[in-house]
């Protein structure tokens, strides 16, 4: 854990697929490769969140829709209007969206499309970018905090990365053999 965090307050980790909203001060951590984060918040009423997403689009409705963006941002944007936010009053912070892996392909482009996505749903949703690091090539450590919308970020060099990038290249080969069983499993002989 990052030194110089308050140890009183809670703490929540949360990973791909996570979405996590608080009215009371709590940290919440990730760490990003080419998946982005949205921390939003309320800045009136001191109610935040962060979310932790995938892809943009989702390709099936099977397992946790909250791996892609469109419904990640929505839940996020949901859970903290329960908790009592005003979606006029909404501010964010967006991280990730990483190039870190060399290859070049569609899927391996994740980052890239991540970023275009947050961007344009934020704005779409006139919901103003207050904070960001996006891009780059090195994966990030997050630390949100709900209540002041405090971002600690930290870079995780070359010695972390073999592990972060491991975990991503499998996370991405289950999901490219699942949306082919979709596929499959879609067809009807008779």
């Amino acid at each position: 854990m990052m030194n110089g965090l308050p140890p009183h307050l809670p703490q929540k980790t949360i990973h791909i697929g996570g979405v996590f909203a608080s009215r009371t001060a709590t940290i919440v951590h990730t760490v990003l490769g080419s998946c982005v984060s949205s921390c939003l918040f309320d800045p009136q009423r001191r109610i935040g969140g962060m979310n932790h997403f995938l892809l943009p689009d989702s390709y099936d409705d099977d397992g946790l829709p909250t791996r892609y963006g469109i419904n990640a941002m929505e839940v996020l944007i949901n859970e903290i209007l329960k908790l009592g936010g005003d979606r006029r009053r909404l501010q964010a912070k967006i991280f990730g969206g990483a190039a870190v892996l060399t290859l070049q392909s569609e899927l391996l482009q994740a980052g890239e499309k991540n970023v275009c996505f947050v961007r344009q749903f934020l704005e779409t949703e006139s919901i103003p970018v207050v904070g960001q690091r996006l891009g780059g090539i090195e994966p990030l450590e997050v630390y949100f905090f709900t209540e002041s919308a405090r971002a600690l970020v930290r870079p995780i060099r070359s010695q972390n990365l073999d592990h972060l990038v491991q975990r991503e290249a499998r996370y991405r080969t289950a999901l490219a053999h699942r949306l082919a069983q979709l596929k499959t499993e879609q067809i009807t002989l008779f």
